[in-house]
């Protein structure tokens, strides 16, 4: 997949999930994870990335899916502590 479809598939993913799903899912699924199909527009929801990810694949194991945290700007965070 090309950068520019790479980040097109990002966008629409996001903007199905703020238009159609934030509303419903934050209120109830906080800290859940959330497998966003654009395509279809089918989610799937699980307790962990890896949950998620097994249940959109169940539906559309050939398709592509946007993975992000319930209430969260990113699916997982990464850092380090300096002393």
């Amino acid at each position: 997949m090309k950068q520019t479809e790479l980040a097109d598939f990002v966008q629409r993913s996001k903007m199905i999930y703020e238009a159609s799903l934030q509303s419903i899912l934050e209120p109830r699924h906080i800290d859940q994870f959330v497998a966003i199909e654009p395509q279809s527009g089918d989610y799937f929801l699980g307790s962990t990335l890896n949950d998620a990810a097994k249940a959109a694949r169940l539906v559309h194991p050939n398709r592509l899916t946007h993975i992000m945290r319930v209430g969260h700007r990113a699916a997982i965070h990464l850092g380090c502590q300096s002393e």
